[in-house]
């Protein structure tokens, strides 16, 4: 009886789990570049009471079995595109496709993020592009992107090219090209907070853009929008509820089992 209690508390806190996971979606849904996570599951040891054999034509043809629970495993993102939104900010750029910005992380470190709502940072070496919390923009070379330039006149072709229009209307480039990276497993990357992921030995090494499948596409006056989708998380979200309920009551029924056999001597 005390298995039945302990296997379905192993439910009740995957469900836990599962709705954490479904309230962050819920709750990033507006969160310019945000992946969605599913989180998956997988069963626990089992005891066997009886083995399957077959000995000289004879014995038993399956197991006995009883499972001790579900354990969560994972939590997988889904990096299908979100909606491309225009806007009227020419640092404002959304990648089309499997590529990531690099960015110059808090600690000195290159980090990785489709949020491109870009913006400029003055600083003793001229105008950088930064992220929104200010952190440089890379470019293909890991280098910081200057702009000296009025932005409004600011140009990026979909190769991620930079280049701006001057006052006698000719179009001049500017040597630098945005930094676009892709990775043999994006699934490895960590989510760190702030849009931004770390690549790790599971993700394997950035590797540039063209390099890898097919070819993204930068998108200048574009944010990529967040892929939740707010129906389908309320349906999960009632599925993991249902979820946690019935393996509630499976506790409940496995202790009014237990009290039956406790009252047997009265």
């Amino acid at each position: 009886m005390m298995r039945a209690l302990w296997t379905a508390g192993s439910g009740m806190t995957a469900q836990q789990l599962n709705v954490d996971v479904i309230s962050n979606n819920l709750s990033n849904v507006n969160t310019t570049g945000y992946k969605k996570e599913r989180l998956e599951f997988k069963d626990m040891l089992y005891d066997t009471l009886n083995r399957a054999y077959i000995l000289d034509g004879e014995g038993r043809p399956v197991n006995l079995q009883v499972g001790y629970g579900t354990v969560p495993m994972a939590t997988l993102k889904n990096f299908q595109s979100g909606n491309l939104e225009k806007t009227d900010n020419p640092l404002d750029l959304a990648i089309d496709g499997d590529g990531f910005f690099t960015v110059l992380g808090p600690r000195g470190d290159i980090v990785y993020t489709r949020d491109g709502s870009f913006k400029i940072s003055v600083s003793d070496n001229g105008n950088i592009l930064t992220t929104s919390d200010g952190y440089p923009v890379l470019d293909e070379s890991g280098v910081e992107i200057i702009l000296d330039i009025d932005v409004s006149k600011l140009n990026i072709s979909s190769d991620g090219e930079m280049s701006y229009t001057d006052e006698n209307g000719v179009v001049v480039p500017l040597g630098q090209k945005i930094g676009i990276v892709k990775f043999p497993n994006r699934n490895g990357l960590e989510s760190i907070g702030s849009n931004f992921y770390a690549s790790n030995s599971a993700s394997g090494e950035a590797v540039p853009d063209e390099e890898l499948g097919t070819r993204s596409n930068v998108r200048q006056y574009y944010l990529e929008s967040s892929n939740v989708q707010v129906v389908e998380e309320m349906v999960k979200l009632i599925v993991a509820q249902r979820a946690y309920e019935i393996n509630s009551k499976a506790i409940q029924s496995a202790d009014e089992m237990l009290s039956i056999a406790n009252n047997l001597k009265r």
